[in-house]
């Protein structure tokens, strides 16, 4: 259906018109193998097997995530294999380890992608930077993607919830004539809230710069530089993490999602929404020009050529356990650790 965002028109698929028995009948002769159980790959292969879709895993044996997977209530030997395994014996093959991973199980996957199958990803990256990847489909096999907008965790979670995150989807080859029923049935399937159209380079490119910017990057360091600046003007730890983080993430992101943000202004003290209304506009301005070099670097390539490179490395686990120690002990980030004890719902 075509609805307005804003002044812009855009057609979207929603539950309503294509509903989970559509989804269903669409895929009913499909094998459904679900590569990598990290980060997206529980959320999806749980919410299609729930939805009654015939689903296997294919995982790397004797690894945590295989135990993980196992632990889920997948099966040695009847819904779980090792990955070439379930490359074999499925007809959609969801891409869903890491980038990283992609590239090193890439000539098994290709392998097993014999004529009228499905190559499915949930992010454009492999495909987009191929000339780095060596990521290239063959000709005669549907490429498609859909991306929730969210981590593999939340998707899970709404979903047990009965809610849905909104996910987006692309076409990149139609080889059988269905690619386009196939990757929305999946999308409905992995329990989509409604679908949007893009391609695998505007999803990779947008989705690279939300991770950097407001999604992640951009929000840790603004909360940092809040946080910081509190400190050392004498607000201790626990009134500069509340002012900073919880306030935020506890009672106003939760109204900006139900209503909006000029929602959340309104029924705002006077004194905040006049506050609020007089500084975002410096604060655009000081990031724009920020976010303008992140996003040339993302379409330059130099984003994907760095996560390349970095998580290649035979020591990054290590690497990254460095960084995340750095945040975890981080004085904020410990205010917040006993904050979150102290909340009502967990006393």
């Amino acid at each position: 259906m075509k609805l307005k965002f804003g002044t812009v028109e855009e057609d979207v698929v929603t539950r309503e018109e294509f509903p989970l028995e559509k989804a269903r009948e669409v895929l009913k002769d499909e094998v459904i193998a679900v590569l990598g159980y990290g980060v997206q790959g529980p959320g999806q292969a749980l919410n299609l097997k729930d939805n009654g879709f015939n689903v296997i895993v294919g995982q790397r044996k004797g690894s945590k995530t295989w135990d993980k997977a196992v632990a889920d209530g997948w099966v040695p030997g009847e819904t779980l294999f090792e990955l070439e395994e379930a490359c074999e014996k499925g007809t959609i093959l969801q891409f869903l380890l890491s980038d990283a991973g992609q590239i090193a199980l890439w000539p098994t996957v290709k392998k097993h992608l014999s004529p009228g199958k499905a190559l499915y990803f949930s992010h454009g990256f492999g495909v987009t930077y191929n000339d780095q990847t060596g990521i290239i489909p063959p000709k005669d096999v549907d490429v498609i993607l859909v991306a929730p907008k969210g981590s593999g965790t939340s998707l899970r979670r709404m979903f047990v919830e009965g809610r849905g995150l909104n996910s987006s989807f692309a076409i990149y080859q139609d080889a059988t004539g269905k690619a386009r029923e196939r990757v929305i049935a999946l999308g409905i399937g992995v329990g989509s809230g409604y679908l949007f159209e893009t391609d695998f380079y505007r999803e990779v490119t947008s989705d690279l710069t939300g991770e950097r910017g407001t999604l992640m990057g951009a929000i840790q360091g603004i909360f940092a530089a809040q946080y910081e600046v509190l400190r050392e003007n004498g607000h201790s730890p626990s009134e500069a993490f509340n002012e900073t983080v919880e306030e935020l993430t506890q009672s106003l992101m939760p109204l900006v999602a139900e209503n909006g943000m000029d929602w959340m202004y309104a029924n705002c003290s006077t004194t905040a929404q006049r506050g609020a209304l007089d500084w975002w506009k410096p604060f655009r301005d000081a990031s724009k020009p920020v976010f303008e070099d992140l996003y040339k670097s993302v379409k330059d390539g130099k984003e994907a050529a760095k996560s390349i490179e970095s998580n290649s490395k035979s020591d990054y686990r290590v690497k990254l356990e460095e960084e995340l120690k750095e945040l975890r002990e981080s004085e904020m980030w410990q205010a917040g650790a006993t904050v979150r004890k102290l909340r009502p719902e967990n006393n």
